[in-house]
């Protein structure tokens, strides 16, 4: 099952990301995406295992950015792999069935190649500007989830991401779009974790 409401940690040092994981946890959130850049393998997976502690202790989903070996090391639920990452199907090789994972896509190219890999979502971004990530991509809108939504017809869940803000999650969601994920909001303001709960509940359209 995949959730409607991801978060994807944020933090200065990997132990801020811990901090914030077991926050989330505290607050109620039931799917976490473990997102380190630039650190090294042996550092991540450090996080990782305590990121794994905790999440099982609240009995949270835990997703690996990158680096799928990690994923399966710590036994996390899935991994989370960037356009530049490790092909799906190898991760799916390494990782078997029982495994979720993700991919990222910014146009409808990319989540076309995504199906073909068998992924399980796809994180479909960026809805507007966005500090937290890089080199970021032309900006989509309702108006670009919704023409890629369209053509796409699929079943695999489409979680929406980049700046989403508590106001822009029933506009998303009447495009088709299955879900959120959520970073810097829900970092600064953890218990707006209920708030975008109450309002992907009440304004879910299920199928």
């Amino acid at each position: 099952m995949i959730d409607t409401l991801q978060y994807i940690t944020q933090g200065i040092a990997p132990q801020d990301h811990v901090e914030n994981i077991r926050k989330a946890c505290l607050n109620g959130i039931t799917w976490v995406q473990l997102r380190i850049k630039n650190t090294e393998y042996r550092t991540v997976l450090k996080t990782a295992i305590e990121a794994r502690k905790i999440t099982n202790e609240f009995g949270v989903k835990l997703i690996i950015n990158d680096h799928y070996k990690i994923a399966k090391e710590v036994q996390a639920d899935g991994v989370h792999l960037g356009k530049t990452d490790t092909c799906p199907l190898i991760a799916r090789q390494y990782l078997g069935n029982d495994f979720i994972i993700g991919g990222t896509a910014n146009t409808l190219e990319d989540c076309r190649i995504l199906l073909d890999k068998k992924v399980d979502y796809i994180g479909l971004g960026p809805y507007q500007f966005t500090e937290t990530k890089r080199n970021l991509s032309p900006v989509l809108g309702v108006k670009g989830y919704r023409d890629i939504v369209k053509e796409l017809k699929t079943k695999t869940p489409i979680i929406a991401i980049g700046g989403i803000a508590i106001n822009d999650v029933a506009p998303i969601l009447k495009t088709g779009v299955y879900g959120i994920a959520v970073s810097g909001v829900i970092t600064s303001n953890m218990s707006s974790i209920k708030e975008f709960q109450d309002v992907l509940k009440a304004t879910y359209l299920p199928e």
